[in-house]
């Protein structure tokens, strides 16, 4: 029965604007649907449980999953309609009454529309709902805040403040590699090849890559395994026995008591990231490249790290202009 009502819903798509079919999805479930089947029909709940299975599927990481369950519970728990009945007006007022209430960013609100957004598209490409609300809610404008990157004089001073040889030879690959700080702590031993400079990682989605680390990365990551006396496999493990394997919040404690102590502003492993391609952008490296170093699989995800130098800028345009 419900496969006939799907066939009629299709023929009349072209016929009827939105809120027509979601009319004329409603009288034909209310008169023809039985009731066995409409007493099983699928729950909010269960909508979402479907979404966040599907995208464990795909290969998200859990912290991408629990962000997305959290950014859907929290839009389910004011708005009580049922999801193939919910319209486009109650998700802008919830996205407006989030902001004021919350008293967030343009940036948080749109990185919640976002959220919404893929789970809705998602249950529109599985063809649970006709249309999703979310087409006509679009990217909120924010301010284009250009980032600080580490200067060369900071990365001395880091590294000259380092007291472990662990700690010097993570400054130095997050600096060289540009890998995500999830991507480091999960690198082993058998991962990296001293020899040839370059190491395997595993990124988003688990997709594997390959990338490449300095002379300066090379001679710091040598020094500290030589130092190591444990036998565990991870390529950076804790400085006290039982020495396990470290993980992304060590890091980021580690760097930002190392920025406070040099007085050095916000130091956490993505600043170096970003750093690294804009580095690599401003000494003229292709951007398909930097975006297959950084493992991006959209470019306009890599030009976001990417902060033009003005002084290039100023030096080109006496170049070819004036």
């Amino acid at each position: 029965m419900e496969d006939k009502l799907v066939n009629i819903l299709n023929e009349m798509a072209e016929y009827l604007s939105i809120a027509q079919m979601k009319k004329l999805q409603e009288v034909l479930l209310k008169n023809l649907v039985p009731d066995a089947i409409k007493q099983s029909e699928t729950t909010n709940e269960e909508y979402l449980k479907l979404f966040l299975d599907a995208k464990r599927i795909e290969g998200c990481s859990e912290r991408t999953i629990q962000y997305y369950r959290v950014t859907a519970e929290h839009l389910l728990e004011r708005i009580k309609t049922p999801i193939r009945k919910m319209t486009t007006d109650e998700i802008r007022t919830y996205l407006v009454e989030y902001q004021q209430k919350g008293q967030c960013s343009k940036v948080t609100v749109d990185n919640i529309r976002r959220n919404i957004s893929s789970f809705f598209s998602w249950l529109e490409e599985e063809d649970y709902i006709l249309k999703s609300p979310m087409r006509r809610i679009h990217k909120i404008k924010t301010k284009t805040v250009v980032k600080e990157v580490i200067s060369d004089e900071s990365m001395e001073r880091m590294r000259d403040a380092c007291t472990e040889l662990r700690d010097l030879a993570i400054i130095d690959l997050l600096y060289s590699t540009g890998i995500r700080v999830g991507e480091l702590v999960q690198l082993n031993i058998s991962d990296v090849d001293l020899e040839q400079r370059e190491c395997i990682v595993f990124g988003k989605g688990e997709k594997e890559r390959r990338v490449y680390f300095d002379a300066k990365a090379k001679v710091h990551l040598s020094e500290y395994l030589s130092s190591r006396s444990d036998d565990n496999p991870a390529l950076f493990v804790t400085l006290d026995a039982p020495y396990d394997r470290l993980k992304i919040s060590g890091v980021e404690i580690r760097l930002r008591e190392l920025g406070r102590r040099l007085s050095i502003e916000r130091v956490h492993p993505h600043k170096f990231r970003r750093t690294m391609a804009t580095r690599a952008i401003d000494k003229g490296m292709p951007i398909e490249q930097v975006q297959k170093i950084l493992g991006h699989s959209q470019i306009d995800t890599t030009m976001q790290y990417a902060i033009v130098n003005q002084n290039n800028v100023k030096t080109s345009h006496r170049r070819y202009i004036a």
